[in-house]
C-alpha cells in the first residue's frame, strides 16, 4: 500500500496539484482552441483531487476515496 499512503500524504496531494498546473500550462501554451481548453479543463480534476484530498485510485487499492487511512475491524 506504500502508492496510497504517499497518495494520501502531503507530498501527494501537492504531487497532484503541481500536476494538474503543469497540464493546465501545457495546454495553454501549446495546444490549439478548442483542445487547449478541453485539456485544461482535465487538469482542473488533479487541482481538486489535491486540494479536496480525494483520489480517483483509493478504492481500487482497497483504500478509503477521501484520503482517510481504512482502519482495521
Amino acid at each position: 500500500m506504500g502508492f496510497v499512503n504517499f497518495m494520501i500524504s502531503i507530498a501527494g496531494r501537492l504531487l497532484r496539484v503541481v500536476a494538474g498546473v503543469a497540464i493546465i500550462w501545457i495546454a495553454l501554451h501549446s495546444l490549439q482552441a478548442p483542445w487547449s481548453y478541453v485539456v485544461a479543463a482535465i487538469g482542473l480534476v488533479p487541482i481538486a483531487a489535491g486540494l479536496l484530498n480525494f483520489c480517483f485510485l483509493g478504492p481500487l487499492f482497497n483504500a478509503d476515496f477521501w484520503g482517510r487511512p481504512k482502519r482495521a475491524h
